[in-house]
């Protein structure tokens, strides 16, 4: 399934849009800011499970929202071969990269935590993935349509504001592989319109980044380190 060219929707006034423009760069970009200089405590996730609530809620209040974007597991098995090929060939090219640069890294989680491996591959899917999706996908793509259309400009201002927010933790390289990877789950959801499809793409991509060896550049407190 794939969704409209590159447009505003018609009928939103400059103002609106105006308006619009501003909130999300207040949203997604100063709000952020202030929680990455104020360190609040506890970690994101049990920000990210109220905030994927709070999306949840106002997306099924909006009229013009399809609420089968939530889910629409159909639209996963076309796409699964040539998602799979991607994510295998990045999963063998971060391989390669911690074999050469640094081979300690490699499957230290597993390897020396495996209990907390384990709640990872289980939790971390439910707790962080999704709740992302609503949030970074459902609600950003259906809120700020007026301002970024619904093609490429949509996709590029979600993987920025994807990758902006992992700046909490407090390294340029999580905030370089985020803005890959939500360019890639961003297209992922504007050709499908199915966050099922999305949450599968970027948990896998997660797992594998807390498996192989990145995990630490995705961990909230290596930050405070």
């Amino acid at each position: 399934m794939t969704t409209t060219a590159d447009a505003v929707a018609p009928g939103v006034g400059r103002s609106r849009r105006n308006y619009l423009a501003a909130e999300f760069l207040l949203l997604f970009f100063g709000a952020v800011s202030v929680y990455t200089v104020f360190r609040i405590p506890g970690g994101p996730i049990p920000l990210l499970v109220v905030l994927g609530i709070t999306a949840v809620v106002y997306l099924r209040r909006q009229p013009d929202f399809d609420r089968s974007n939530f889910w629409r597991a159909s639209a996963l098995w076309p796409v699964l071969p040539r998602m799979l090929l991607l994510w295998g060939a990045t999963a063998a090219l971060g391989l390669v990269s911690l074999w050469l640069f640094s081979p300690e890294r490699l499957f230290e989680l597993p390897r020396n935590n495996p209990t907390v491996w384990l709640f990872i591959m289980v939790l971390y899917p439910l707790l962080s993935v999704y709740p992302q999706e609503l949030i970074f996908r459902a609600f950003l793509f259906h809120r700020y349509a007026p301002v970024f259309g619904n093609g490429l400009g949509m996709v590029a201002a979600s993987a920025a504001a994807f990758g902006f927010v992992h700046i909490i933790f407090g390294n340029v390289l999580s905030v370089v592989l985020t803005v890959i990877g939500g360019w890639i789950f961003s297209n992922r959801y504007r050709r499908t319109r199915s966050l099922f499809a999305a949450w599968v793409e970027h948990g896998l991509y997660g797992l594998l980044v807390f498996t192989i060896g990145f995990g630490d550049f995705f961990y909230h407190g290596a930050a405070a380190r």
